[in-house]
C-alpha cells in the first residue's frame, strides 16, 4: 500500500474514503467499502473484512504482506484521507493517544484492501480552507477524485463549516458523486462492565472511536472487540526490563509501544501474543509462534515501581524474545492493579492469574 506524507507524489485518480479513521473499527470499514474494488467490497459487505480472493489476505499473524498497487492507466485508486497530525492534536497543543498508530493504521487499511493512505499535514493553511476551496484545492486539484465516501456525521473546512450534505452538493459541481455512510450502531447499548464508569460517559449506541476508548478505560474488552470487529491488540518489541518476574517464577517479556499507542485501563489481562522475528521494516516478518498468556499493564506497585510497564508472561514458554515484535490481542481483563503485602502474596496471585486466563483463553481458541 503506497502511504503519502503530503499531497505530492500522489498514485491518482482516486476513489477517495474522508475522516479520521482511529481504530479502523466496523464504521470506518462500512465507510470505506464504497470506494473499494468489487471483490473486497462484496467481501467487506457480508463479513465485515476483505476475504483476500484477489488481494494478499492480512491478519496480525501476517503483518508483512504487502498489497500490490496495479499500475494500469485507467485505474482508480482506492484511496483513504486522513490528517496528520490529529485535529484535536493540532487545535489543543496536546499529544493525543491512538488506538491505532500510523503503522497499525496502516496494516489495518491494507487488510480491508485500500491501496493508498494520504496524509494530510493538518496545518493552519488546511485548517483555514473553506469546504470550497478544499474541495477545489485537494479533491479535485490534488487527488483528481472520481468518487467520495464519508460518515454523515463528517465535518469539514475551516471551523468545521461543512458538513456531508455540503460535500455532495459542492462535489456534484464537479461531476463528484458521494456516498454518504449512515452512522453504525451498536447492537448492546451498555458496557459489560459498570465498575467505575467515567463521568463522561456517554452511551447514544453509536459504534464510534470515542465509544472505542470508553469502553477499554474500562476494561470492558468483549464490547471493544465487537466494536473495532477484532480484539484490541498492543503491538511492541521486547527490550530489557529489570528481570523480576524470572526471579519468582514467571518471567515476562517487557514491550515497549509506540509513544502515542492508547493504553486501556491498567491492570491483568487474559491475552493472545504472536511472536514475530526481528527482522529490518523492508525484509519479510517471520511468525514464530502463537501463544497464550497474561499481561499487565501498571506501575507494579508491589515491588515500589515508578513508571508504567507493559509485562507479557507466555504460558509454555522459555525461548529469548529480546528484539522481537510481539502483536498482544487483549481478550479479557482480569482484575486492576493493586499492591500486595509481599513477594510471596503477589506470587500466589498471578498463579491464579494464569489458572483463570488459561481456562477462559482455552474456551476462546
Amino acid at each position: 500500500m503506497w502511504v503519502a506524507a503530503s499531497t505530492e507524489q500522489l498514485l491518482t485518480p482516486t476513489a477517495v474514503a474522508l475522516g479520521k479513521f482511529d481504530g479502523v473499527h466496523l464504521g470506518h470499514q462500512r465507510v470505506i467499502q464504497p470506494i473499494l474494488h468489487s471483490t473486497v467490497s462484496d467481501s467487506i459487505s457480508s463479513n465485515g473484512r476483505g476475504n483476500g480472493d484477489k488481494l494478499p489476505k492480512y491478519s496480525p499473524d501476517h503483518p508483512s504482506q504487502l498489497l500490490t498497487v496495479p499500475s494500469s492507466p485507467n485505474h482508480t485508486y482506492s484511496t483513504v484521507v486522513t490528517f496528520d497530525p490529529h485535529p484535536q492534536e493540532f487545535f489543543t497543543g496536546q499529544p493525543r493517544a491512538l488506538l491505532t498508530p500510523l503503522d497499525e493504521k496502516v496494516e489495518q487499511l491494507r487488510s480491508l484492501g485500500v491501496e493508498q493512505l494520504v496524509l494530510l499535514p493538518f496545518d493552519r493553511e488546511l485548517s483555514a480552507l473553506s469546504p470550497e476551496d478544499f474541495v477545489k484545492k485537494i479533491l479535485v486539484q490534488k487527488l483528481q477524485c472520481q468518487k467520495i465516501s464519508v460518515g454523515e456525521d463528517f465535518c469539514f473546512g475551516k471551523k468545521r463549516m461543512g458538513n456531508a450534505k455540503d460535500l455532495q452538493i459542492i462535489a456534484a459541481q464537479y461531476n463528484i458523486p458521494v456516498t454518504i455512510v449512515p452512522i453504525q450502531t451498536d447492537t448492546v447499548n451498555f458496557p459489560n462492565n459498570t465498575d467505575n464508569i467515567p463521568n463522561d460517559f456517554t452511551e447514544d449506541g453509536r459504534i464510534s472511536t470515542s465509544s472505542i476508548r470508553q469502553s477499554l478505560e474500562l476494561g470492558d474488552m468483549t464490547r471493544a472487540t465487537r466494536l473495532l470487529g477484532r480484539p484490541y491488540s498492543l503491538t511492541g518489541v521486547v527490550i530489557t526490563g529489570q528481570k523480576l518476574g524470572r526471579t519468582i517464577g514467571f518471567p515476562t517479556a517487557n514491550l515497549q509501544l509506540p509513544k502515542d499507542k492508547f493504553l486501556p485501563r491498567l491492570g491483568v489481562y487474559a491475552v493472545r501474543v504472536v511472536i514475530h522475528s526481528e527482522t529490518p521494516d523492508t525484509a519479510p516478518v517471520e511468525k514464530l509462534g502463537v501463544k497464550l498468556g497474561v499481561m499487565n499493564i501498571g506501575n507494579r506497585p508491589t515491588v515500589n515501581g515508578t513508571y508504567s510497564t507493559v509485562e507479557v508472561h507466555l504460558f509454555d514458554w522459555s525461548g529469548d524474545l529480546y528484539g522481537k515484535t510481539l502483536v498482544v490481542e487483549l481478550v479479557k481483563f482480569l482484575r486492576p492493579e493493586q499492591k500486595f503485602a509481599d513477594i510471596e502474596a503477589l506470587k500466589t496471585q498471578i498463579q491464579l492469574d494464569c489458572t483463570i486466563a488459561k481456562e477462559i483463553l482455552n474456551r476462546t481458541y
